[in-house]
């Protein structure tokens, strides 16, 4: 099984994520906006794996920092441009594991995603 967790790793919810997935021995390879990059072809392979609106983090400082116009005008087609400029947009962690995705972090949710 291949599970590749992507985000950013002074975010408080990828440490819980990662001590989650460590606990429970779950192999994995952490990809960090900041560290390894964000291309376009990534994104473009994110957004086929998950749902573009339910990636943009509405909590973040980085929405909340967005003018009106931007908000009022988030389509997918606007998102990519967006998501490569700010990927801190991008709700964290954003996990897939063969092809599987799950968005954020709950241990419930991880422990019924992994069948524990």
């Amino acid at each position: 099984m291949t599970t590749v967790v992507y985000g950013i790793k002074n975010c408080d919810t990828i440490k819980k994520a990662l001590k989650w997935l460590d606990n429970n021995n779950v192999e994995y390879t952490f990809h960090d906006y900041r560290k390894d990059g964000l291309s376009a072809q990534l994104l473009e392979q994110l957004m086929t794996q998950a749902d573009p609106q339910l990636m943009l983090n509405k909590r973040s400082t980085s929405f909340r920092a967005l003018s009106e116009e931007q908000k009022a005008s988030l389509d997918n087609d606007a998102l990519a441009p967006l998501f490569l400029a700010t990927p801190t947009l991008i709700k964290r962690p954003l996990l897939i594991s063969n092809n599987a995705t799950l968005l954020g972090f709950k241990a419930d949710q991880y422990q019924q995603f992994f069948e524990l």
